[in-house]
């Protein structure tokens, strides 16, 4: 059995990191290993523990989480930051993604969703709420993407989507994950992936928060 992957918590809100630990300690394969209730402190005790995801609040005293990500990763360079907040203000989606946060959930995040999301962070997958992917795309176009995309080769020279890999980058722009693609179009998770691979390349891309940006704008643009 492989281990299990390992949570900080970061929240001012007492009541709120107990009900996270005692939640996410339900999942066998997640374990928190640590929490603080302020940015001082999570840099205080992140060396000793390094965990593999840290979940961190926007509203904390004294610095704001998309203001102490770097801070946090530099005391723990191999955790993924996953920000957990009621905050839906899309300049703090761009600010988290461009100081390098893995991804930007809402605190009304169910648990079963809360928990895949951290198995995702974990393994490098972008995580944005769906609530929030709009808001992504206006944060691109206002204030530029947290991860520069490539312009689309010229018109006559536009890469050509298979009908599936159509289908499957709208769901990306969802934001939903490659099992929840592969459940609603009913294939295998391992098609999805190779799927998202296709897609990537022939778009010049290398992530899904830019695929997910690439096929918002177009849509919007329709």
């Amino acid at each position: 059995m492989s281990a299990p992957t390992t949570l900080f918590l970061i929240d001012d809100h007492t009541l709120l990191r107990r009900g996270l630990v005692a939640l996410l300690s339900q999942q066998p394969d997640l374990r928190v290993v640590g929490e603080a209730g302020d940015a001082g402190a999570a840099l205080r005790l992140l060396p000793a523990v390094q965990p593999d995801v840290i979940l961190l609040d926007n509203h904390l005293p004294g610095v704001r989480g998309v203001d102490a990500i770097a801070g946090l990763r530099e005391a723990s360079p191999k955790s993924r930051v996953l920000m957990l907040t009621v905050s839906e203000d899309g300049a703090d989606l761009a600010t988290a993604l461009r100081h390098g946060a893995q991804g930007y959930l809402l605190k009304t995040i169910d648990g079963d969703l809360l928990a895949e999301a951290v198995r995702r962070a974990a393994r490098g997958e972008p995580v944005v709420s769906p609530e929030m992917m709009g808001k992504l795309v206006a944060a691109f176009q206002s204030h530029g993407a947290p991860e520069p995309a490539p312009e689309p080769q010229a018109a006559e020279a536009a890469p050509q989507l298979s009908p599936r890999e159509e289908e499957v980058l709208r769901e990306i722009a969802r934001g939903a994950s490659n099992k929840e693609i592969a459940r609603q179009l009913s294939i295998a998770e391992t098609t999805v992936k190779i799927h998202v691979q296709h897609i990537l390349r022939k778009l010049g891309l290398s992530s899904r928060v830019q695929a997910a940006v690439y096929a918002s704008d177009r849509m919007r643009a329709e």
